[in-house]
């Protein structure tokens, strides 16, 4: 009994298994993606210089993007130089008014 439990238990890992690793291989992931991209940049490096660039290229983060300015910023770049009640309503209209880059 305890024979037939494990060949019929190999049998459903091995029916399995070409299944799961079609799934996997299917598409890169993101770290798949960047040993790409790291092998193509280090083309021509051998030995220790490719060790070390690979470990900086692979631990690499990517460059965060750069933040938007904020619109009350944007509005008192706008407003500068003026003042009193013309100032307040400009900076009254554009803080209501879409965000524009400067």
């Amino acid at each position: 009994m305890n024979k037939l439990l494990i060949l019929l238990a190999a049998c459903t890992f091995a029916a399995a298994a070409p299944a799961f690793a079609a799934d996997t291989a299917a598409a890169p992931n993101a770290q798949q993606e960047k040993m790409k991209a790291c092998n193509t940049k280090a083309e021509g490096k051998t030995g220790d210089d490719r060790k070390k660039f690979m470990s900086s290229c692979l631990s690499a983060k990517p460059a965060a993007p750069a933040k938007a300015e904020s619109k009350m910023s944007m509005c008192n770049k706008q407003t500068a130089g003026m003042s009193g009640d013309a100032r307040s309503k400009a900076q009254s209209e554009c803080m209501k008014g879409p965000a524009k880059a400067s």
